[in-house]
């Protein structure tokens, strides 16, 4: 994964200096910004913000409540340089949620290593999911966004689980959580051996991944023939043979529910089918209630595409 790191200075007299310090960090790319372009340059959502206060012409704390007002950015860490060392001015820049102030002259290797260890903390801290290791809400909507104001062409995959509170209910939930984990591990298995993608943990036993659009059949595929073969090793052996457990419900009545599947409804985006990323939400929920009234693991894939009207 690159991470893109934006530096606001308006005389682009930076850039230079940290392309050459990450000469050999080849996931990291540095993009100089002006400061009459940080409203575009914000909708991005960059690993990193880096401003140097000599070079702006603009007062550097209008420009940090600028970054920490914007809804995406609000966790992008921010690093302030500056010639300007006095103890005020350093606790006021502070003040607005900035992560660090660095004097001037800078230490090289000291703004090396931190610009590595603030993009190494934010990747952890936006893994919201502490058992499946995988980005939680907030990175899902930053990523789904990004891809769409970019005008990217890419599909969305919302995957999850059929039968699974009734697993819990027998098995329990720690048995429950190798399954998320375990599923977690298909999901991206799968990604990996068709090319690159995100996914994420919206929480629970639902999954969003986001890919191309190329060999989506096949993609889906290859997560429901992993998962449904992998899956029957969270069961006992009666359970298995049988292809179901049976549960006890309020009345006390038994019920015999399947095991485990997982259902996968696919979203393909391409270039101005949608307006916002809500519309994408509608037309999951349209499929994903198609793929759970199929019986087992299940996949359909929305093709839909944008229709110009004819005037």
């Amino acid at each position: 994964m690159v991470n893109e790191i934006y530096i606001i200075d308006d005389d682009e007299s930076s850039i230079a200096i940290f392309r050459e310090l990450f000469i050999d960090d080849k996931e990291y790319k540095f993009i100089s910004v002006k400061t009459e372009q940080i409203d575009i340059a914000l909708k991005n959502i960059p690993a990193l913000i880096v401003i140097n206060e000599d070079a702006i012409d603009r007062d550097v704390i209008d420009v940090c409540r600028k970054i920490r007002k914007d809804e995406d950015n609000q966790i992008t860490p921010v690093i302030v340089v500056s010639s300007n060392a006095s103890r005020e001015h350093r606790l006021k820049v502070l003040n607005e949620s900035i992560e660090y102030f660095i004097k001037k002259p800078v230490d090289e290797g000291y703004l090396y290593y931190t610009v590595k260890n603030l993009t190494r903390l934010l990747t952890i801290n936006r893994r919201m999911s502490p058992l499946t290791g995988l980005p939680g809400n907030v990175q899902i909507q930053a990523e789904l966004k990004k891809r769409f104001i970019k005008n990217e062409e890419f599909a969305v995959l919302y995957l999850d689980l059929d039968n699974f509170k009734a697993y819990n209910d027998v098995y329990g939930f720690l048995k429950g959580d190798q399954i998320i984990e375990y599923t977690a591990n298909t999901i991206i298995n799968s990604i990996h051996d068709y090319g690159n993608g995100f996914v994420g943990h919206i929480g629970g036993d639902d999954f969003v991944a986001m890919v191309s659009c190329k060999n989506l059949e096949k993609l889906c595929q290859d997560i429901i023939h992993k998962f449904d073969y992998g899956v029957k090793k969270f069961y006992k052996k009666k359970d298995k043979e049988n292809g179901y457990i049976e549960v006890a419900n309020r009345k006390g009545i038994i019920e015999k529910f399947p095991l485990i599947s997982i259902s996968i409804a696919v979203v393909v985006v391409d270039n101005g089918r949608f307006d916002n990323i809500l519309e994408i939400g509608d037309v999951s929920a349209q499929i994903k209630h198609a793929v759970k009234s199929v019986m087992g693991s299940s996949y359909a894939i929305d093709r839909r595409r944008h229709q110009k009207s004819k005037i």
